[in-house]
């Protein structure tokens, strides 16, 4: 066994390497992803080992990056797509949305589109605009799309390495502010599939379900809560698309209630989609109404203002104590 303790940026950058070091045909695509290594350094040292024509630095053109990726994964390459940040994503979102997304089902299963497209998303970084979004549910809406989110080392290590071995077009969901976050990473033992969410605390009273950044701040919230005597189980959904909610159903029917929270605004976000099936699925074991913690439905604030914005401890604790008083 060979573990090593890992931020998830330097776990997703040794996953990458192995991934190229395993495959010929991956190639890397991004916006100062060579000599540089990327504005957060996850490519860093790749160029250098790799060479530039398997580690691209291209210009300052997302729609021409994902271009370039659909041609490329047309003649066998699995190309794997930087986006520097999550609000520069949408310049791209036509290749996205009408070519990646559509070209398996639109060639009758006979073309592949094995692309991945890294996103650093969230917020917590003191960014300026444009530089903090959550945009996962406009991709989870779209058929023909997985989506992945990290929220550790081991799920980064493993994970980028199965989603460019997918077949099928992922959107690959990176914390930003939890690049630094550190744990011990087995590096011959592969954690389990990707598309599947994961029980990481056990707990009776309230079921709390999140993804990518927000699953620290549950645990947090579940640690706080267990000094109150209330125990609270906690889900990490690993994937937003599709949706793993078998473990989910597993526990709601044992506590009863359900909270889901996620940075993205609440209005038409995951959660709504979650707590519809939650609900249509466990209804006689509800003891409580499925609730939602998010963003507000204003667009991302100042970073002054932004931990007024972002879900933290206390709103999940008020959600699980609202949830407990039905």
């Amino acid at each position: 066994m060979s573990t090593d303790t890992l931020t998830i940026g330097k776990a997703l950058n040794l996953g990458l390497r192995r991934a190229m070091e395993d495959d010929a045909k991956v190639v890397l695509m991004g916006e100062d992803i060579g000599k540089l290594g990327g504005v957060f350094r996850i490519t860093d040292g790749l160029q250098k080992d790799f060479g530039d024509d398997r580690v691209v630095d291209t210009p300052l053109a997302e729609a021409g990056i994902l271009g370039t990726a659909v041609g490329l994964a047309m003649r066998g390459y699995r190309p794997v797509c930087e986006i520097q940040f999550d609000g520069f994503v949408f310049p791209a979102y036509n290749q996205i949305v009408t070519q990646v997304a559509k070209i398996h089902a639109r060639s009758k299963g006979k073309m592949a589109m094995p692309i991945v497209i890294r996103i650093p998303f969230g917020g917590g970084i003191g960014a300026v605009e444009h530089h903090s979004e959550s945009p996962e549910a406009y991709f989870a809406h779209t058929a023909g799309l997985k989506v992945v989110a990290v929220s550790n080392p081991v799920d980064a290590y493993w994970g980028i390495q199965q989603a460019i071995a997918h077949p099928d077009p992922i959107v690959f969901l990176e914390p930003k502010r939890r690049y630094w976050e550190k744990a011990p990473v087995d590096t011959d033992a592969m954690p389990g599939p990707l598309f599947a969410s994961r029980v990481v605390r056990g707990g009776d009273d309230v079921t709390v379900l999140a993804y990518g950044p927000m699953v620290k701040t549950a645990l947090q919230a579940a640690e706080a809560a267990a000094e109150e005597g209330r125990s609270l189980e906690v889900i990490d959904l690993r994937t937003v698309s599709p949706l793993d909610l078998d473990p989910v159903y597993e526990s709601v029917r044992r506590t009863g209630r359900c909270v889901v929270v996620h940075e993205a605004p609440v209005t038409l976000g995951l959660g709504a989609e979650i707590a519809a099936r939650v609900t249509e699925t466990c209804f006689h074991s509800l003891e409580a109404p499925v609730l939602r913690v998010g963003g507000y439905d204003t667009p991302y604030p100042p970073s002054k203002l932004e931990e007024e914005y972002l879900p933290d401890l206390d709103r999940v604790l008020d959600a699980v104590d609202r949830s407990m008083g039905f």
